[in-house]
């Protein structure tokens, strides 16, 4: 492959790179399934390539480090939100309480309270 054709790929990549931070950014993560497919094809023709200087990719390694961590932190929202709402799912469910000599109780909840509005 030619230096213009690998540069070329750089090219691609890092815009795509770009794209990819400003979803997470914006949390349209909806947009990475289109993004990451299109990504390991450029960064698979990019590892296909025979010789390729490392100072060309700094730049973007960098940006792919970045977004690492913005995925990262993306994720770990995702599982606390997750986390949250099975809480407040076994809270719906009852209460467990234990009394002084150590025993469990489960207090139900009542029948689903329906919210009566008024004008």
């Amino acid at each position: 492959m030619s230096k213009q054709t690998s540069q070329h790929l750089i090219d691609q990549l890092d815009s795509l790179l770009e794209h990819e931070r400003k979803a997470l950014v914006s949390g349209d993560l909806a947009q990475l399934t289109e993004i990451v497919p299109r990504k390991e094809v450029l960064i698979d023709n990019l590892n296909a390539l025979d010789q390729l200087e490392r100072s060309v990719l700094e730049q973007t390694q960098t940006k792919l480090e970045r977004n690492q961590l913005l995925l990262n932190s993306a994720l770990a929202g995702i599982q606390a939100v997750a986390g949250r709402m099975a809480e407040l799912r076994k809270a719906r469910e009852g209460l467990d309480v234990y009394d002084e000599t150590g025993r469990k109780t489960r207090y139900g909840m009542m029948a689903t309270a329906k919210l009566e509005k008024r004008a």
